[in-house]
């Protein structure tokens, strides 16, 4: 790494950090104060995992790249502030990282006064058309009636099937829904069949290998529990995912295997327009389409 690479990481690094350091932390602990004790922690424990994901991730990005490209936005809505960082390269040809600070809970979401609440995703576009792209998204909401909710979404849209990679992405799902002793089956359907609100005509098209988090709660009664899954499959779902785009980088494709990428893009985008109930919606469209468009699309 040359001199005006590492200067370019540190400061990357501390815009990724600025707002949970000074004058914002001393923000985000006021923001907790409403919680009851056992809500700030696991709202600690969520603001924790968001920052050593964005560090993990956009560590790993770097060395794919050999270097990073990085690009912030914040934009505040009656909803929710985001706040959005993208970098791009030859490896991971778009990456795109938000967190949403909820203000008022969404219209269609749920009758209660919202006290708190955290969304988390990545959206990975790799170069190859060999693997798919990656979307990946954890939230914790806390009400004030006492209620609270932990949800995700798990998936990759792939162009070209690769079976073999799929199947890795399957077993660390499999894997980890056993070790809890649950089954897999309803949060798989749901990420096959789309939860209430989505428009099946217009449907992104996942590989049935992740799981939605969003149809029901893992652990019902138990939040703790519940976002500690949520969290722990988030990060392995992730690293498996880059290790198969590590591994696939270098080979060679074919004109079929970018038709398919194509194709895979532009469904992505009439998922967000016309299906996806925040993106089409609730979310602005320069908020979402900075954080999880690809680079290109074609028509």
């Amino acid at each position: 790494m040359t001199g005006g690479e590492a200067l370019k990481r540190l400061i990357f690094i501390s815009v990724l950090l600025c707002g949970l350091s000074g004058t914002a932390q001393a923000t985000e602990e006021n923001h907790l104060q409403p919680l009851p004790a056992d809500q700030q922690k696991l709202a600690r424990q969520m603001t924790e995992f968001m920052q050593r994901m964005d560090t993990k991730y956009f560590g790993r990005i770097e060395a794919l790249n050999g270097g990073l490209e990085p690009e912030r936005r914040v934009t505040d809505t009656r909803y929710s502030r985001y706040d959005i960082e993208v970098t791009r390269g030859p490896v991971i040809e778009k990456a795109g990282r938000m967190i949403a600070v909820g203000k008022l809970t969404n219209p269609g979401r749920s009758d209660h006064v919202m006290k708190w609440s955290r969304f988390y995703s990545l959206d990975i576009h790799p170069h190859t058309p060999l693997v798919g792209m990656l979307h990946a998204a954890i939230v914790m909401q806390f009400y004030e009636n006492g209620d609270s909710f932990v949800g995700g979404w798990l998936g990759i849209m792939p162009g070209t099937r690769i079976e073999e990679d799929l199947a890795t992405l399957k077993a660390i799902v499999d894997a980890r829904f056993a070790n809890n002793a649950k089954d897999p089956g309803p949060w798989r359907r749901a990420i096959c069949e789309g939860t209430a609100g989505t428009e099946a005509k217009f449907r992104r098209q996942p590989a049935c290998v992740g799981v939605s988090l969003y149809a029901r709660p893992v652990f019902p009664g138990d939040t703790g529990k519940s976002y500690a899954f949520a969290a722990g499959l988030f990060d392995a779902f992730v690293d498996g995912y880059l290790d198969i785009v590590a591994r696939r980088a270098g080979q060679a494709f074919s004109a079929a295997d970018l038709q398919a990428q194509d194709a895979m893009r532009k469904r992505w985008l009439v998922d967000q327009l016309f299906s996806d109930p925040f993106s089409s919606k609730i979310v602005p469209f320069e908020v979402w389409s900075f954080a999880n468009m690809p680079p290109v699309i074609k028509f």
